[in-house]
């Protein structure tokens, strides 16, 4: 009986300590954290996911221009089909939309996002409340010399048995002090806490120590405040939100990467069509030179010189066509569309035509909103409040170390556990204790040297901003000077396509009146598919510097943005 009304005083213990601990950390609760550390809530500038979740399309009309141009360049005139394999018609939107889903650069640079952010969950972590227990069990056998009653000598045993617990939770503060509750548990029976005096031998004594403690911890100076200890989230912070603004990049950069390939297989298609008619241009020299020969009307050689041409212009085509495929190649790895694989035999047939504008940009209302929008800016002003961040520690670590420090422990003791516990219950015995720490440092230069360290880094983000700037500047020209020089070389390309067709006609026909030899006509028609491929050429150039210049302000050409999410971690 007696020992069930022990085993229940000890349960109520156990409960008594387990709602305290509860109670103190529901009260406690706003002192250790919340859920908006790291995303915005401790202080830190939070950058809008807007802007470096969605990718802005811009329709180069709308960007800041500065006039008309001066006309515009006419449209390649039709030529025969490039290739037997089978063709599948893609648009630019579609390349986009692949690429998006399946490049394999783009699915290793998502996932820095997701690795990143793990780094703000494991600051939070700081201020999670820890369960701590400490259980002891031991026993002492220790001999020693006594005198009995008779007056003898005779050697008696001391021992003793104990059993120590003390539970308990300890709770970190984001002022960076701790709160510490415990409720140690004691019970030791000792032989030598009496001596019988009668025969003078020691008798068993059993007692049961129950606490109840409280400890708080503060630091003034260094490493004490809200600001301070929260600096490590804001950083983690920063950081996350710096690769998420590099992975933007990296979306634009290979959503670029699949707009140029699309032109550049646009322009090996055509290149390749043009080359081809250059080849049928030659076989029908050869045979207006075969009937010629048969009529008398010109020598022999004329057939061979021919004959000649036809055999150049294959190789022309053979190459026009190795072009076409290493094109078709790279724009297959870029999109990696299942069924589309590099090594499978179907022609990407561009649908997409190519877009020809009639403005001049303005290139300060450009390069300033480049400058506003570009991710490298915003990445460079991230780090720089990370410096910032680094700076105030660095400056917190300067101070010397003061700490304040209470502790209260309700006390409870009797020869069994139920008294103990009813002792502790009335709380008639109870210690109170402050203590100050105080550590300062004699020189402190390692604190010192970390604050210039400190502030010579903040000082060259700073200065990385204005060189970045100025590089983004200076893209920005070089992509209008690009589009300027495109557009008048598809304006010079257009007046040497005409003025070679009107030559290659002279020539045939002069071959027919004899006046002029095969070679001469071959060279004219050449002339002309060379004008035709520099035709080619410039535009595809032209649409290239369109990409170039929504890239250097941190756009994407086109009609509708595009919105990317990091990929998801495994859950565990």
């Amino acid at each position: 009986m007696i020992q069930r009304e022990t085993n229940e005083k000890l349960r109520r213990h156990v409960k008594f300590s387990l709602v305290l601990l509860l109670g103190v950390l529901g009260t406690s609760a706003g002192l250790t954290g919340c859920k908006d550390l790291g995303a915005g809530g401790t202080g830190e500038y939070a950058v809008a996911t807007q802007r470096v979740r969605e990718i802005a399309a811009v329709q180069p009309e709308s960007l800041p221009v500065a006039g008309p141009a001066s006309t515009q360049p006419f449209v390649l005139s039709t030529t025969q089909p490039a290739t037997q394999l089978s063709e599948v018609p893609i648009t630019l939107q579609q390349v986009r939309e692949w690429a998006l889903q399946n490049n394999l650069s783009l699915k290793v640079d998502l996932l820095a996002p997701t690795i990143a952010k793990q780094s703000i969950s494991e600051e939070q972590a700081r201020f999670e409340a820890v369960f701590t227990t400490n259980a002891q069990y031991g026993t002492t056998d220790t001999p020693f010399l006594t005198t009995n009653q008779q007056g003898e000598r005779v050697v008696a045993v001391s021992g003793s048995e104990f059993l120590s617990i003390a539970p308990g939770v300890r709770f970190p503060l984001i002022t960076g002090g701790s709160i510490l509750l415990s409720a140690p548990l004691n019970r030791v029976e000792n032989s030598t806490g009496r001596i019988d005096i009668n025969t003078g031998l020691p008798i068993s004594d059993s007692q049961w120590t129950t606490d109840f403690t409280f400890t708080f911890s503060q630091p003034i100076l260094r490493g004490g405040g809200i600001d301070a200890n929260l600096a490590s989230i804001r950083i983690a912070f920063y950081q996350y939100q710096q690769i998420e603004a590099r992975t933007k990049l990296r979306v634009l950069t290979v959503l670029s990467d699949a707009d140029r390939a699309y032109w550049r297989l646009y322009a090996a298609i055509k290149n390749l069509q043009v080359r081809r008619q250059e080849y049928d241009l030659a076989v029908r020299q050869l045979e207006r030179a075969r009937r010629r020969v048969t009529a008398g009307a010109v020598a022999e050689v004329e057939v061979t010189r021919a004959e000649s041409g036809v055999a150049d212009r294959v190789s022309n085509v053979v190459q026009a066509e190795r072009d076409l495929r290493v094109q078709l190649r790279e724009l297959k790895r870029i999109i990696n569309q299942p069924g589309l694989e590099m090594d499978t035999d179907i022609i990407l047939q561009p649908a997409s035509e190519p877009r020809f504008l009639n403005v001049r940009f303005d290139r300060t209302a450009l390069a300033e909103r480049a400058i506003r929008d570009r991710m490298e800016i915003l990445e460079t002003e991230l780090a720089i409040l990370q410096q910032n961040e680094s700076v105030k520690l660095a400056k917190n670590d300067l101070l010397p170390l003061l700490s304040v420090q209470y502790r209260y422990n309700a006390n409870g003791v009797g020869e069994g556990f139920d008294e103990s516990f009813d002792l502790l219950s009335d709380n008639d015995f109870a210690d109170h204790s402050v203590g100050l720490q105080l550590e300062i440092p004699l020189g402190n230069q390692a604190a010192r040297s970390r604050l210039r360290r400190a502030l010579a880094q903040r000082q060259q983000q700073l200065a990385t901003r204005q060189l970045r700037e100025q590089v983004i500047r200076q893209e920005v020209l070089r992509a209008v000077t690009d589009l300027e020089t495109s557009w008048q070389a598809i304006l010079a390309a257009r007046q040497a396509v005409a003025a070679a067709a009107r030559v290659v006609q002279l020539e045939e026909r002069q071959f027919e009146q004899g006046i002029r030899t095969s070679t001469e006509v071959l060279d004219a028609q050449t002339n002309l598919a060379n004008a035709q491929a520099q035709e080619i050429r410039a535009i595809a150039e032209y649409q290239i510097a369109q990409i170039d210049i929504a890239l250097s302000t941190g756009t994407l050409l086109g009609a509708s943005n595009i919105d990317w999410k990091p990929l998801e971690a495994p859950n565990r």
